[in-house]
This record gives structure tokens, sequence and C-alpha cells, in this order.
């Protein structure tokens, strides 16, 4: 065996441990050291503060205002009314009577005048003045050839001037169902009033036309 390798072995060794040795000081020192501090740091001071409930004040009092004066003037001192003496009115005198020597008046009486006598009032006239009372002449409407056949009612009020009918107002109290038919009742109408009837003078009558067509 070679004794130089033999020394360079344990020198190493030896090495090794005290580099171990100086490790595991190290790091015991460091955490002994820490975990005094750790807690030293967390023993810290504990600052412990009493807070005290703020109670609101209470409401200063309400201020009492004191009424106005009254500043109305006092009543007047009460001053007692004067006597007052009442002395008893003077006798009447006695009337004399004056005669007058005025003859008196005379009372003059005017002559009315005499009423007059009533004047007549006019016969009254009739609600209804129909042709009859008026004309002297009347002729019958022309029944017109129409496909139709039944009955119908018209009354005309006709206005007459110097004798002639001069415009006709028809009022329909039954009509015929046919347009055509109609017209044509209603022309023969108006053509009997204006072409036949003489009514001397100036009216306005009525007249009723009937036409009962088989």
């Amino acid at each position: 065996m070679n004794f130089a390798q033999d020394q360079k072995a344990g020198s190493r060794l030896t090495g090794f441990g005290i580099v171990i040795l100086i490790h595991v000081l190290i790091v015991w020192a460091l955490a002994s050291g820490l975990a005094t501090k750790v807690v030293e740091a967390v023993k810290g001071p504990i600052d412990v503060k009493v807070v005290e409930e703020k109670v609101k004040p209470p409401p200063p009092p309400e201020k009492v205002v004191p009424p106005p004066p009254d500043l109305k003037a006092p009543p007047p001192p009460f001053v007692p009314p004067p006597e007052v003496t009442v002395t008893a009115p003077p006798p009447p005198m006695a009337a004399v009577a004056v005669q007058s020597t005025t003859p008196p008046p005379t009372n003059t009486v005017a002559p009315t005048n005499p009423t007059p006598a009533p004047v007549a009032a006019p016969a009254p006239r009739p609600a209804k003045i129909t042709a009859a009372m008026v004309c002297t002449k009347m002729g019958k409407p022309d029944i017109p050839a129409v496909n139709w056949a039944g009955r119908a009612e018209y009354k005309a009020t006709a206005t007459v001037k110097a004798g002639r009918v001069t415009s006709v107002e028809l009022a329909v109290i039954r009509g015929a169902n046919d347009r055509k038919a109609e017209r044509a009742l209603r022309a023969a109408v108006v053509s009997a009033l204006t072409d036949t009837y003489e009514c001397p003078g100036d009216h306005v009558f009525e007249q009723e036309f009937v036409f009962n067509i088989d």
C-alpha cells in the first residue's frame, strides 16, 4: 500500500468533516437566532385603545318668545255727560181766521169729442182655399200612357196671378213605384193647372188629384 495515498485520503475526510461541522454550526446558529427574533417580533408591544361612544349632546332648549306687548291705547277716562235742563214749550197761539175776499175759481168743463163708431172687422179668411172657391173653370189632367197600374195621389198648391196659374208646388201623398210613371203623372197635373184652370184675380189655392190606373 502506498502511504502517501492513505495520507491524502485521510486529510480529505478530515476536511469534509470540518466543512460539514461548520455548516451544521452555521445552520444551528441561524435557526436559533432567527427563531428568537421572529418570536420577539411577534411579541411586539400591543397597544390597546378604549373607544368611547360618542354621545350626542342634548338639543338646546327652545327659546320661548314672550307675546308682543299690547299696543292698544287705554280706554279714555269716563266723562259724565253734562246736565241738560228741559224747558216747557210756550203755549200755542190762538189761530186767527182770515177771510178772503177773492171769489172762488169757476171750473170750466170743455166739451168732449164724440166717440167714433167701431169699425166692423173684416170677415175671417178661410184657413184653406180650394180651387172650387176661386176658380171658374177647372180641367181634369189627362191620364198618360204608362206601363204601371195602381193608385197615386198628389196635393198641388197653385199660385194665381191675373187669373192664370203661374206656379205649382206638388206634394206626393201616394206616388207611383215606377219612375217613368211618376214623372208622367206629375207632368199631367201641372199641365192641367196651367192650361185649363181659370181663376179671376190673384190667389193661392190647393187642389188634390187622384189617379186610379188599372
